[in-house]
């Protein structure tokens, strides 16, 4: 039989705190004039923060036994006060704080990578102080994103921003969104926005991003219709462009049209000259890769037979799903420096690579510029065409057993 007696052991790691002579750390916290230098002890940072640890393991090898110091900005003495409290003792008294203080010690945490904290302080503000963040959202949503790690207070914005829009973009300024909140609020299906308000938004947004740009698009050039679209990249294949009335394509949208793919602005054109065609955007295509992706100079094929592939056209009713199984193992997949997602010829998905610029140099500022089905090692052509197409988004998952 065994006891544990946690509180007595905390409290003797909390007083260590105090300790003046076994110290081999300083850790000076803040920026001019309000900066604190505190005394703590390696073997216990290294072993409760994996920040901490690399940069004092870094310092230490270069040091050689001289007392290291570490320098922490970004972090308030107050705030830094209380982590130091959880580091030695894994306590924190929430109830002696103000919501902003406890954001700030969430986003501290967070940079020192104290995870088990960060879940812990999301939770907290999500269930107990929900009426604070709605007070403070602007504050809440710009610390939340400021980081790729607060994914649970991040989430809770988000539904916030869908559910009650008029909310939130009457307190601030929507232009001071980042960019992958933006694209987080206006892919999902219930924003209670109406789509040619979510599109006036997106193009405020992108205009706010580029200030040279006059008002008037009737005044632009085509290269100012380029940086334009290149900053709504993300965003425009996200607009349900065919749920706009024909009023609102012809003066909200139209003025605008260089922004769009030729091929998408034909169809919407079409749509509204024409009630009987249907538009073809909405066309999905994919595939299941048991193996993983990565990149090869020359091009390498990769080897399965527990691949597949499959298309459909209506998202909201699979009968008309075609899934195709591999019939050469050898070619299944393939993988090249300048190629996405690509299960040989049956999906390609590549950049052509032009002479004027490097490989890389194109990568990094071209998109994928070459696609195309054209059924060769898999089952059945998923397409009726083998047509080259336009991708307006795409994704990829990795599964991961627990």
């Amino acid at each position: 039989m065994s006891r544990q007696f946690f509180s007595r052991l905390s409290q003797n790691y909390i007083e260590i705190l105090a300790d003046d002579e076994y110290y081999d750390v300083t850790i000076e916290v803040g920026s001019d004039p309000h900066v604190k230098i505190f005394r703590a002890h390696m073997i216990i940072l290294c072993y409760r923060s994996p920040f901490l640890r690399r940069i004092l393991t870094s310092s230490r090898n270069n040091n050689n036994n001289i007392l290291t110091h570490v320098k922490l900005p970004n972090i308030t003495p107050e705030i830094f006060q209380i982590i130091l409290k959880y580091i030695y003792g894994g306590i924190i008294s929430l109830n002696e704080h103000e919501p902003s203080e406890i954001l700030e010690v969430l986003v501290a945490s967070d940079e020192i990578l104290l995870q088990e904290l960060v879940d812990y302080l999301q939770d907290y503000l999500i269930e107990n102080k929900y009426e604070w963040i709605e007070q403070h959202f602007e504050l809440t949503h710009q610390k939340s994103f400021q980081s790729n790690s607060l994914l649970e207070l991040q989430k809770f914005c988000t539904d916030f921003m869908a559910k009650s829009p008029e909310k939130v973009f009457n307190s601030f300024d929507f232009t001071s969104l980042p960019e992958n909140s933006l694209v987080s609020l206006i892919k999902r299906d219930d924003l209670q926005m109406k789509e040619i308000e979510i599109w006036e938004h997106v193009l405020k947004w992108g205009l706010e991003k580029n200030p040279t740009l006059l008002p008037d698009p009737t005044t632009w050039s085509d290269d100012d219709f380029k940086i334009l679209e290149n900053t709504l990249k993300h965003y425009l294949p996200l607009i349900r462009f065919f749920s706009l009335s024909s009023e609102d394509f012809f003066q909200k949208v139209h003025p605008y049209k260089k922004l769009l793919k030729q091929q998408l602005y034909e169809e919407l054109l079409g749509s509204y000259l024409d009630s009987n065609v249907e538009p073809k955007t909405e066309e999905i295509i994919g595939g299941y890769n048991p193996l993983i992706w990565k990149s090869h100079n020359r091009g390498e094929f990769g080897i399965t037979k527990d691949s597949f592939i499959f298309s459909f056209k209506n998202k909201d009713n699979f009968k008309d799903l075609i899934l195709s199984h591999v019939t050469n193992r050898d070619k299944a997949l393939y993988y090249k420096f300048n190629f996405g997602p690509t299960f040989n010829g049956d999906i390609d998905i590549y950049v052509i690579r032009f002479q004027a610029r490097s490989s890389r140099e194109y990568l990094e500022h071209g998109d994928y510029n070459f696609c195309r089905c054209k059924q060769g090692n898999y089952v059945k052509k998923i397409r009726n065409t083998s047509d080259t197409f336009l991708i307006e988004d795409y994704e990829v998952f990795q599964i991961i057993k627990k």
